[in-house]
């Protein structure tokens, strides 16, 4: 009898954890010129970055709460590496994939319709301006900083205007 009384709370809780009384909905793609550039960076690593992009936000919003019932519809417009691609490094044998350092980041367009169905645009961009703000040793260090910050201003509302 003992057992149940301490397992019947934690059940409760966990099952109140567990189901979001109204999740967001992200969806990204590829618009603007990152189109004509997806065969050049290479189509493996342009997906990545959408599946990241769409990770890192959906796991801010869950984790603050925040714009719960939206949909988020985020177009990846721009995306610059700081390291060659496989893709990159493939056609051009003479960029080294460990040596070869360039600045990079994203620049991220959409809306958000919210639960009450008014649509709020959002645009976001982050690039490093020189070599010397790089830092970090992936190929999409930039473009993941760019995905952080915009998660983090989508979670308190500073991109959403009203």
């Amino acid at each position: 009898m003992r057992s149940f009384a301490f397992i019947a709370p934690l059940a409760l809780a966990a099952t109140v954890l567990a189901a979001p009384a109204m999740a967001q909905q992200v969806t990204v793609t590829v618009g603007g010129d990152l189109t004509e550039e997806v065969e050049t960076l290479g189509q493996r690593d342009v997906d990545q970055q959408l599946a990241r992009l769409q990770t890192v936000v959906e796991r801010r919003l869950a984790r603050d709460g925040a714009l719960q019932g939206a949909q988020i519809n985020l177009i990846l417009t721009e995306l610059k590496p700081n390291r060659p691609t496989w893709q990159q490094a493939a056609d051009q044998p003479g960029l080294s994939m460990l040596d070869s350092i360039s600045i990079g980041g994203a620049a991220i367009e959409g809306e958000v319709i919210t639960a009450e169905g008014e649509r709020l645009p959002v645009r976001y961009s982050r690039f490093s301006n020189s070599l010397a703000e790089v830092y970090g040793y992936t190929t999409w260090q930039d473009a993941d900083r760019a995905y952080g910050r915009l998660a983090d201003n989508l979670a308190s509302g500073r991109l959403v205007s009203r």
